[in-house]
């Protein structure tokens, strides 16, 4: 059972404690969300797959101690999630896309790309700020380049993978740790009738057998979390091309100059930052080989 830690702050105090789960050597790759409560009240949200440990309750406590209030630990329940993901939520429109759920597959505009996506137990459905910066880099992106071959690290939905899939037209290597967001992909990726340029895998990090033969890739995409994302710069910019790009998301606007610095030193480049709603999503470059 999912479970999460929530504090509501207010603004400042609230993302100085996101971004505190950085550097915490028990707390880093818990998912973590930021989102506005109210005037000048936010949540910070942390989850934990199973029942957090004595020492993790700690660290709540001090990490909650040190910006002004306590967290409060609750079991989610599923069906909060599927119903979050389905009824109620508005299409999205971002770049050339519009993300919607069954309900509106009938109002998408003929100039856009429609991505239908009932996010059951994993994340994306483009309506966080994370999961639209990226498809607005896709996007543009495509408009610019050839891209034959991708990898989505972190796919969850598969909301980003399909996009690069219907965008693109192109071999499509989507990868995520959890099964259950694997399982969840795969059903996405039949709803929006991407499976001929689809390949989905469960893998931690780069590592997988199966993403080491796709690769170099002209397009990386990871949406995931700024501490994961900093560990995961040297294996991505080893699986990149020559001219290829990557676009970095899941990270506050906050975290961005910690992680666009450990792509640099990795040799590669800045290209664009995108903002929405607090949230960054970053596209770094490698140079082509001089001649």
């Amino acid at each position: 059972m999912t479970l999460i830690a929530t504090l509501t702050l207010r603004e400042a105090p609230a993302r100085a404690l996101a971004t505190a789960f950085d550097d915490h050597p028990l707390l880093w790759s818990n998912a973590f969300d930021l989102s506005e409560a109210g005037p000048d009240r936010w949540q910070v949200a942390v989850y934990f797959e199973a029942k957090p440990t004595a020492e993790e309750r700690a660290a709540l406590e001090q990490l909650g101690a040190a910006h002004g209030g306590t967290f409060a630990i609750a079991p989610v329940p599923e069906a909060d999630w599927v119903a979050k993901s389905l009824e109620g939520l508005q299409p999205v429109s971002a770049g050339r896309f519009n993300v919607h759920g069954a309900h509106d597959r009938a109002r998408v505009p003929a100039n856009e790309i429609g991505i239908e996506i009932e996010a059951g137990l994993a994340f994306g459905t483009g309506h966080h700020g994370t999961t639209s910066g990226c498809l607005i880099a896709i996007d543009d992106l495509a408009k610019s380049r050839p891209i034959r071959t991708a990898l989505d690290v972190g796919t969850g939905s598969g909301v980003l993978a399909i996009a690069l899939a219907k965008r693109a037209k192109t071999r499509v290597t989507a990868s995520d740790i959890d099964p259950v967001a694997v399982a969840v992909a795969r059903q996405n990726v039949r709803l929006n009738g991407a499976q001929a340029y689809m390949r989905t895998i469960v893998a931690k990090g780069l590592g997988h057998r199966l993403i080491a033969a796709g690769a170099p890739y002209d397009l990386i995409v990871a949406n995931i979390l700024a501490g994961p994302l900093v560990q995961l710069a040297p294996a991505i910019a080893r699986h990149l091309k020559p001219g290829g790009s990557v676009i970095l998301s899941g990270l506050l606007d906050e975290q961005a100059r910690r992680v666009a610095a450990a792509y640099r030193a990795v040799r590669l480049t800045m290209a664009r930052t995108i903002s929405r709603d607090g949230w960054a999503t970053l596209v770094v470059e490698k140079k082509r080989y001089a001649r």
